[in-house]
């Protein structure tokens, strides 16, 4: 079975140390590939539990979202996801950076909210009335049959 790195070539020796325990034996590394033979790993290991395993080592190293893990047969390629033009801005618009030297924002005191207006009678109309909640009616006591 063999791991085509791709850009994760530096992460290897930690993916080859994070399968280890995993698949049964210990996989060799040799360059951008990690080598798996067959006959050593555990009964039951397939090809797709260890895409499983590298996805899980992926999303601990906090970079599950920047690849994709495919495989063909006893093959499995981990490339790298290049995101458009517009995926990077909605991304930085989401997380927008703060410039080191910038003092932390001071909390400002909270201003009491003006009351708010009343809605025209026309939009009053049309507004359904709200039911009242329901209050428990009290137990009835049984009438003492002695009487």
């Amino acid at each position: 079975m063999k791991v085509s790195l791709g850009t994760l070539k530096d992460s290897g020796d930690d993916l080859v140390a994070f399968l280890e325990p995993r698949v049964g034996t210990k996989p060799s590394l040799s360059g951008g590939e990690i080598e798996i033979e067959d006959e050593e790993v555990k009964e039951g290991v397939k090809p797709r539990h260890v895409k499983t395993y590298i996805k899980r080592f992926l999303y601990m190293k906090g970079v599950r979202k920047k690849y994709r893990v495919f495989v063909t047969g006893k093959e499995l390629t981990i490339q790298e996801i290049e995101l458009g033009e517009k995926e990077e801005e909605e991304k930085k618009k989401k997380a927008p950076e703060k410039p080191e030297g910038a003092p932390a924002e001071e909390a400002k005191p909270e201003e009491p909210e003006a009351p708010a207006e009343e809605p025209p009678k026309e939009e009053q109309a049309k507004e359904k009335p709200k039911k009242a909640a329901k209050k428990p009616r009290p137990k009835k006591k049984k009438a003492d049959e002695d009487t």
